[in-house]
């Protein structure tokens, strides 16, 4: 199921990377006391008295100059607009009013969107007077905060969340595989979508971003029933994508999390960009079973070693993701077409797989018999007990004397004979190490 978006908008320096720092409990963001240093758009879940919701710091569009600034805060504030069901607009009370807040506003008033106004730098209480102005922009009561101190943030996420739409669940039956396709812009998602259904469903334009908005198919094929949900090319038609093309990636975001399974498309003919390894890593940090798809494969040209080739420069790439497969194929040309449901039918299978406890208690205790956990000081990590708690991905909780004493390095090596014995192709594999006391 999706979650409901709330994006932090202002001009810069007012610091939007601050308070989402505060709400996500991380230091994601790169915090300096410089305009526009934010480099990135993130985004990361929050959750606030029971509702969970996506949250976007907008910030950070790249400024060439003082003629820039107002030029990206307006790109800033319509990608808010655009993906976001509540808006956060903070303004500087040092600062104080400023045209830049004005036109900003103006925009956000156009658009309806449900609007929070934060008054940030309001460090005391003998600062009260100067949020007074900004009542003055028409967005009712300014909520007074802090960044730096923490002060408000619970007034603010009050506010916002009450504001948030409920968003109905997925009515898809469990035995639907849910597929999404993510990738950077004329890549060939809507024409593998179009491949896939045998039919002109989604319009297919040579230039990049021209599809408008995700869109739900169901299908059925060899008795198995999808539905394909189309990510909007990580941009959308208009200036603005084109200019800010690493920041509109909140619909691939959002189809991600309702996905099972997750296509991860790469230009055959152009080979791997950086970007391509931030897209497929919202797939792995999400946990959905992922298949590299390599589309335009008419186009390459290639011998007999080419596959396995750039199959290894794929790996060497995405060192993250070694237990997504890889499927060649050109929508175009339908050519190999038919390799990949069956791969999509896999890992969705691994993806949800249940080990029972016996098994995966017999796996690791071979494993450490083989190679034992190394000793810290004279003391050696003592693994008790394994069992499987969750799917979708399999998660696994290792039971153990000291979980400090289990090094990312060992922790791998159970991974790895985990996979050896169990499969789990194509999907991540969660490892929680827990201390089990003398007592359990």
């Amino acid at each position: 199921m999706a979650r409901p978006v709330i994006a932090i908008v202002g001009r810069p320096n007012v610091g939007k990377s601050t308070i989402f720092n505060r709400i996500v409990g991380d230091r994601l963001a790169i915090v300096e006391d410089k305009p526009g240093v934010t480099r990135d758009r993130l985004y990361s879940a929050g959750e606030w008295n029971g509702t969970a919701f996506s949250i976007v710091d907008t910030g950070g569009i790249e400024i060439d100059g003082e003629d820039e600034i107002m030029k990206s805060v307006r790109m800033q504030a319509e990608l808010a607009i655009e993906e976001a069901d509540v808006i956060i607009f903070m303004v500087d009370a040092k600062a104080g009013l400023t045209h830049a807040d004005d036109e900003v506003a103006q925009m956000l008033f156009r658009s309806r969107k449900p609007v929070v106004l934060a008054v940030n730098k309001v460090d005391n209480m003998g600062r009260m007077d100067e949020v007074y102005e900004f009542y003055g922009l028409g967005f009712g009561q300014p909520i007074a905060i802090s960044g730096a101190h923490g002060i408000g943030l619970g007034d603010l996420l009050d506010a916002a969340v009450e504001k948030l739409p409920v968003l109905e669940d997925d009515d898809y039956d469990d035995d639907i595989i849910k597929v999404a396709l993510i990738g950077r812009p004329n890549v060939g998602k809507s024409s593998l979508v179009n491949a896939l259904l045998g039919e002109e469903r989604v319009i297919v334009s040579n230039v990049a971003g021209t599809t408008r908005d995700a869109i739900d198919t169901p299908f059925e094929r060899d008795g198995q029933r999808y539905v394909l949900i189309d990510t909007a090319g990580m941009r959308k038609r208009g200036k603005v994508y084109e200019t800010t093309e690493k920041y509109s990636v909140m619909r691939a975001l959002k189809a991600i999390e309702r996905a099972d399974v997750v296509l991860v498309l790469i230009n055959g003919e152009e080979g791997i960009i950086e970007q391509d390894k931030h897209i497929a890593g919202y797939a792995h940090e999400a946990g959905k079973a992922s298949i590299f798809v390599v589309n335009k494969w008419d186009v390459v040209e290639k011998d007999d070693k080419t596959m396995n080739a750039f199959t290894q420069n794929i790996r060497d790439h995405f060192l993250f993701m070694t237990y997504a497969p890889v499927v060649f194929l050109s929508a175009l040309t339908k050519s190999r077409l038919h390799k990949l449901l069956p791969v999509v039918n896999h890992v969705s299978q691994q993806h949800a797989m249940r080990i029972q406890t016996h098994l995966l208690n017999d796996v690791v205790a071979d494993a450490v018999a083989y190679n034992p956990p190394p000793t810290d000081k004279g003391r050696r990590l003592k693994i008790n007990y394994v069992t499987q708690v969750a799917t979708k991905p399999p998660s696994i909780v290792i039971f153990v004397n000291d979980p400090e004493m289990m090094h990312f390095s060992y922790e791998r090596y159970l991974e790895n004979k985990i996979r050896a014995a169990f499969d789990f192709e194509g999907t991540p594999v969660r490892l929680f190490t827990r201390r089990k006391s003398d007592e359990d």
